[in-house]
């Protein structure tokens, strides 16, 4: 491998994601921040909108793209990272790391030359070794993808599976919604986008290509009164032992390094401020219980991402990513 190290450029580092790669990039020992990009911020100190970064990261936000770097990271809201490329000129040999939904589904993985590889590392891992371009999963797909890939892959997802899963305000956006303020999120919980989430495209797909049939998926999406973390259940019917159940998640992610499956029940801190999926099982007159955790933010975001451009560059799977969670 070689010792120069990844010349790094961030479009959209104001946000919440934006924010969390930025922290990872800044501590990762084979990169070197090239520039972070501004449309409404340029000339501003990065440390001013992300004051954690304060005598870390204060170089200033920038309008100008350097085009020579090696990956370029799109942290930007879903359909603009489409209009973004169509308007700047990257270099061909640039890798691309895109983290909102514009390339995650088959229909737009094409685009301007490029094609873009869905960035689900327990999946797709040797395709991502060789790409140019990623299409970073979404944080509540993730979440559900690995509770229900293991089913999947073995030819056992036939019947329906029903979802639920929570998620802290930080999924929401760094740009307050009429559901996103403290006041109205605090001591509050509620349902939205019900049977209807955009991520169900990207499950269904992933689903699809490992089973080579349809699942039928019923997903509540919930809104937490946390800041971040994903607590997603789903069951459906399973013909087998609760130990045939644990032979086939543990043979499945046996070289997964940030998905463990657990015997004890699972609690969100467990994951929250870490790149970890935890799954645990649980059957009951013949319903499989699959709990999966993540944060929203780091395996739901950006944390995937930088494990995308570890397997591009040839690092090491977990380079940058040894993350402690919060006990309290």
């Amino acid at each position: 491998m070689s010792i120069n190290k990844i010349q790094v450029g961030v479009v959209g580092g104001a946000g919440y994601t934006g924010g969390e790669l930025l922290r990872l990039l800044v501590n990762h020992p084979n990169v070197n921040i090239d520039f972070i990009y501004s449309s409404t911020r340029t000339g501003k100190a990065v440390s001013e909108t992300h004051q954690d970064l304060v005598g870390i990261l204060d170089m200033p936000f920038t309008g100008e793209l350097n085009p020579e770097i090696d990956v370029l990271f799109l942290c930007m809201g879903h359909g603009n990272s489409a209009t973004f490329l169509h308007e700047h000129t990257v270099n061909d040999n640039t890798k691309i790391i895109d983290l909102s939904n514009d390339f995650r589904l088959a229909a737009d993985h094409q685009f301007m030359g490029r094609s873009f590889v869905y960035g689900l590392t327990e999946q797709n891992k040797n395709l991502i070794q060789s790409a140019q371009a990623i299409a970073n999963p979404g944080c509540f797909a993730t979440a559900i993808q690995l509770a229900l890939l293991p089913l999947a892959t073995a030819k056992k997802l036939h019947n329906e599976v029903h979802i639920n899963a929570i998620t802290g305000s930080t999924g929401a956006g760094a740009v307050p919604s009429a559901t996103g303020h403290f006041s109205w999120r605090n001591n509050n919980i509620s349902y939205y986008k019900p049977f209807v989430h955009q991520h169900l495209g990207e499950i269904g797909e992933t689903l699809t290509q490992a089973q080579g049939s349809n699942a039928t998926l019923h997903f509540l999406p919930i809104r937490g009164n946390f800041t971040r973390g994903i607590f997603a259940t789903a069951y459906t019917d399973f013909n087998g032992s609760l130990e045939d159940a644990y032979a086939l998640y543990e043979s499945f992610y046996k070289d997964s390094p940030f998905t463990t499956v657990c015997k004890n029940e699972l609690a969100l801190k467990q994951v929250v401020n870490t790149n970890r999926c935890l799954i645990h099982l649980h059957l009951h007159e013949g319903k499989l219980l699959i709990t999966s955790i993540i944060d929203n933010l780091l395996k739901g975001a950006s944390g995937q991402a930088i494990e995308n451009m570890n397997l591009m560059f040839g690092l090491e799977h977990t380079t940058g990513l040894h993350l402690k969670s919060t006990s309290f």
